[in-house]
């Protein structure tokens, strides 16, 4: 029999309260034996005790996580009265499924169809067929406390469940799309400086105060140099199979047209990596088990104590990544190539987000092109020629 509980991490304040406690927002794991003798102890990919437990107890009905599948997502079925906004969101996290989105991505549609159906069943309305501009209006009202950034990907996502319902003829119009994004006020995500990222590897040989094993602090040392020096997000960084480095070589994904995008490492980063006690014989940093949402969260939480150690202020992983393409940029790069290095579908994603370097450069350029000028013979002759021809007027 297996069973779920929760493990507390370690600056949780219910820490106390034991594996069974609800109301905090710990993962959940599960642990125990199945009928088939499989053992298993590993993250269910979840906080909520009602999934944990649903989960849980098909395995032990069934004796074996294989013999378990999952009942097909229910279509929106048709009544006399329509379709209800419950069945019409199954159907498209059916339709997400069967184009293998990323979990992550159905994760926050979830989330949204979980705010939605509250918002229908405080209106005192469940039918797809109700929906119109008033109450998508209404419903977005109900984003409170998100940046504008985080508020205008969620009108993308409404956008695109609206385009679903008026795909399959259950709404009249995409009434998300006659809504205006917000005007993004974010300010641009600042990349590292070289003293921040010294300060932060400074931290992690740090002895007198770290919590975590040496081996634990050495893996995040080298996690930090390939986060810099490749662009990688954390989870694809923390996942990265050891076969995708040959040499200085690194692959970063294969383009749409079938030809690989290969970064080049510095040697020293390989060194740090061929040091490294791999966790798994294919990988440097995980085991192969559980999620990459798992593997990202321990690596930030233990990134955060490390940067508080070293004093740096809002230190989150994902600056490595903006550090990466800003020195590329100010290096001279072309943009086209940072965004391919990148993996942005587009140099549009590239701009929007690093507007205010690509400006640097064009500054480093004219400036540039100035010393070029004045150091040409010809443009000193002409100059002075002309500085002559205006005295004359």
């Amino acid at each position: 029999m297996i069973v779920p509980y929760r493990r507390h991490s370690s600056d949780c304040l219910h820490k106390l309260e034991g594996r069974r406690w609800i109301r905090c927002k710990c993962p959940i794991w599960v642990q125990g034996t199945l009928h088939d003798g499989e053992i298993i102890r590993e993250s269910l990919a979840t906080k909520s005790w009602v999934e944990a437990n649903e989960k849980t107890q098909k395995w032990n009905a069934a004796g074996s996580r294989e013999e378990v599948k999952a009942p097909p997502e229910p279509a929106a079925p048709e009544s006399s009265r329509g379709v209800t906004i419950t069945a019409a969101c199954a159907a498209f996290i059916a339709e997400c499924k069967a184009q293998k989105l990323r979990d992550s991505s159905q994760k926050k549609y979830r989330i949204m169809f979980r705010q939605l159906e509250t918002y229908w069943s405080d209106a005192g309305v469940d039918l797809a067929s109700e929906i119109d501009l008033h109450h998508t209006e209404k419903f977005r009202q109900t984003w409170t406390g998100c940046t504008s950034g985080s508020a205008g990907k969620r009108l993308e996502r409404l956008r695109t469940f609206q385009g679903f319902l008026l795909k399959h003829k259950w709404i009249s119009e995409n009434y998300a799309k006659g809504l205006r994004k917000p005007k993004d006020s974010t300010k641009p995500t600042m990349p590292f400086t070289l003293a921040e990222v010294k300060r932060l590897l400074a931290a992690c040989g740090n002895v007198t105060e770290r919590k975590y094993p040496a081996v634990k602090l050495q893996r995040l040392r080298a996690l930090i140099l390939l986060a810099r020096y490749s662009g990688l997000r954390i989870g694809d960084a923390a996942s990265l199979p050891c076969e995708r480095l040959d040499g200085q070589k690194l692959l970063l994904y294969s383009a749409k047209t079938g030809v690989p995008v290969y970064t080049k490492l510095p040697q020293f980063v390989v060194d740090e990596l061929d040091r490294l006690p791999r966790v798994s014989p294919g990988h440097w940093f995980w085991t192969g088990c559980g999620t990459k949402e798992t593997l990202s969260e321990t690596y930030r939480r233990v990134f955060r104590d490390v940067a508080k150690i070293a004093k740096v202020a809002k230190a989150h992983p994902h600056r490595f990544r903006d550090t990466f393409a800003v020195e590329l940029l100010l290096a001279g790069v072309p943009l086209e190539q940072v965004s391919m290095l990148l993996g942005h579908s587009s140099t549009k994603i590239t701009e929007k987000h690093y507007l205010p370097w690509v400006r640097a450069r064009q500054k480093q350029l004219e400036e540039s092109l100035d010393r070029a000028i004045s150091a040409d013979p010809l443009a000193q002759e002409e100059n002075n020629r002309s500085r002559k021809l205006q005295r004359v007027k």
